[in-house]
């Protein structure tokens, strides 16, 4: 994840929790009802504490082995589905109201964990990976060594600074 360009632009990450693992079947009807991720969390093995700025579910079962056990997450703009191939995953604020609808044939495996971000305010780590992303388009237009590049990429930078909490 740490060497995908467009995690580290999306999520700044400063600590990674462990991850963690659940594997729901259809026999048992497993879900998972609606909730927001705890504001915190600690690992009593390593120490670690971080707040939960973001959520991540790895997808680790291809979508057509299962029905239902979709990751469904409210926002502004919102209720969003999510199910995904293996070896994909979402990234959303753990602050959103999110579910696993009942897995009704199959079985669902994923991993699950947490990330502590540079950058705390949603609205503010929005508007960096936007920039980001214009950069990097830019980029491949113009080149790194365009002015208005250059312009922009220093004012990311600025703003990490003015923003970020390490």
């Amino acid at each position: 994840m740490t060497a995908n360009p467009r995690f580290l632009s999306a999520a700044i990450p400063l600590q990674i929790f462990p991850p963690l693992f659940n594997r729901y079947v259809a026999a048992d009807g497993h879900h998972f009802g609606v909730h927001v991720d705890n504001a915190v969390r600690g690992d009593p093995l390593t120490g670690l504490r971080i707040r939960n700025d973001l959520s991540v579910t790895l997808f680790l079962a291809e979508p057509e082995d299962y029905d239902g056990g979709e990751l469904v997450i409210e926002d502004t703009y919102g209720t969003h589905e999510v199910k995904l191939p293996a070896g994909d995953l979402v990234l959303y604020p753990a602050s959103s109201l999110h579910l696993v609808t009942p897995v009704t044939r199959g079985a669902r495996v994923a991993s699950f964990f947490w990330l502590q971000s540079m950058i705390r305010e949603t609205h503010a780590r929005s508007m960096i990976f936007d920039l980001d992303t214009a950069i990097q388009d830019l980029a491949k237009r113009l080149g790194r060594d365009d002015p208005d590049t250059v312009k922009l990429t220093g004012i990311y930078h600025n703003l990490i600074r003015c923003w970020a909490e390490v």
